[in-house]
């Protein structure tokens, strides 16, 4: 991928902790603050599950910002668990709760391994994953949403999509071609399929927002089923 992840140290009380650092993640974080705070549309205490969060940067930032939602990280690598963690501790953070396992390839009931107290969640956020794992995983995601979201909650998507079958401009398509020689089962995900895979979990595509750099975030609507 374009984006590059790197290792860095920091302080949390007087002890050096090492985090992974995203430099796409710091471009994006304040646009997707943005459309969350725009989606979310209310200050009343909510809880939030982010399923993927990778490094740990967008969670503690957004739980800086929106202090009434209590947020719920998770990661299926050990290495970004432990960068999660040490962010928490770095930006102390008390609306961020201790990082969970989730691999959306994964069978629903090991989500979270016993841990996800907080369900049912208000909302779940899934940012820049869909297109570097294999469908399955996009599967479980819709699944395992479905299962720990509340009825009428929402379930954030924020990446680089194909819609109605196109990919625009030129860097998507180089994007979507390299990630195809890197592994045949990733790439851009086209808006129509996630429809009908949502569909069949009981969401709905309430709303596509357009973002900087050629990114859109998109919204499902959880059935009252």
């Amino acid at each position: 991928m374009a984006s590059s992840v790197e290792d860095c140290v920091g302080h949390c009380s007087g002890a050096k902790v090492t985090v992974m650092r995203s430099s796409a993640a710091e471009r994006n974080k304040a646009s997707i603050l943005d459309s969350v705070r725009r989606i979310i549309a209310s200050d009343q205490p909510i809880t939030v599950l982010e399923i993927g969060s990778g490094t740990g940067q967008h969670v503690t930032y957004l739980a800086e910002h929106l202090p009434f939602v209590t947020w719920q990280p998770s990661e299926c690598d050990q290495k970004s668990l432990t960068s999660i963690k040490s962010y928490i501790q770095i930006t102390q953070k008390a609306n961020v709760l201790d990082p969970v396992w989730i691999d959306t390839r994964d069978p629903v009931g090991d989500w979270g391994r016993g841990a996800l107290n907080g369900a049912p969640f208000d909302a779940a956020l899934c940012i820049n994953m869909l297109h570097v794992c294999e469908w399955k995983a996009t599967e479980g995601l819709f699944k395992g949403c479905d299962r720990f979201l509340k009825k009428r909650g929402i379930l954030i998507i924020y990446g680089p999509f194909k819609v109605e079958g196109e990919v625009c401009p030129e860097n998507n398509e180089q994007l979507d071609s390299m990630l195809r020689q890197q592994n045949s089962e990733w790439g851009l995900r086209e808006t129509a399929e996630l429809k009908r895979c949502a569909a069949s979990s009981g969401f709905v595509l309430e709303n596509l927002i357009e973002m900087p750099s050629n990114h859109k975030t998109l919204v499902f609507r959880k059935s009252d089923d």
